[in-house]
């Protein structure tokens, strides 16, 4: 197989896109005791990719969604989220070579689950701070 320097760019672009979902569904896995059902990386422009996850919710979270606490667990998961910075940024680093900016997280607990991370990356050849460096409050 040829590496992501000798692909035309929109098959670097794949590549990296599919990895970002796997990586994403892994560590769902590792972060809640289950992956989604489904992950779906895309570019929003040059600078932002977005992760859409279907079927996120654990059994748990299901039984709040059916006790109408759908305030209580969107606090729940985006405290989770927020305490996971470090691991959910640094697969995004790694595979794209690129910094975090931002980290911008968001569940619709109506619909399974969905959820979309998103990530704002500093430009290629960022030298500075990573979104990893900066602590969440």
């Amino acid at each position: 197989m040829s590496s992501v320097y000798e692909q035309s760019p929109r098959q670097a672009s794949g590549e990296i896109l599919m990895e970002i979902s796997n990586a994403m569904m892994s560590l769902f896995k590792s972060q809640f005791g289950r992956g989604p059902t489904r992950a779906s990386a895309h570019w929003c422009g040059e600078d932002a990719i977005s992760v859409v996850l279907e079927g996120t919710l654990t059994p748990a979270e299901r039984n709040l969604v059916a006790m109408g606490e759908h305030q209580r667990l969107r606090d729940a998961r985006l405290f989770f989220q927020y305490a996971s910075v470090r691991e959910i940024c640094t697969p995004i680093e790694a595979i794209t070579g690129r910094k975090v900016r931002a980290f911008i997280s968001g569940t619709d607990t109506a619909c399974d689950g969905l959820s979309v991370e998103t990530f704002v990356l500093h430009p290629e050849g960022y030298d500075g701070a990573s979104r990893i460096d900066i602590d969440s409050e």
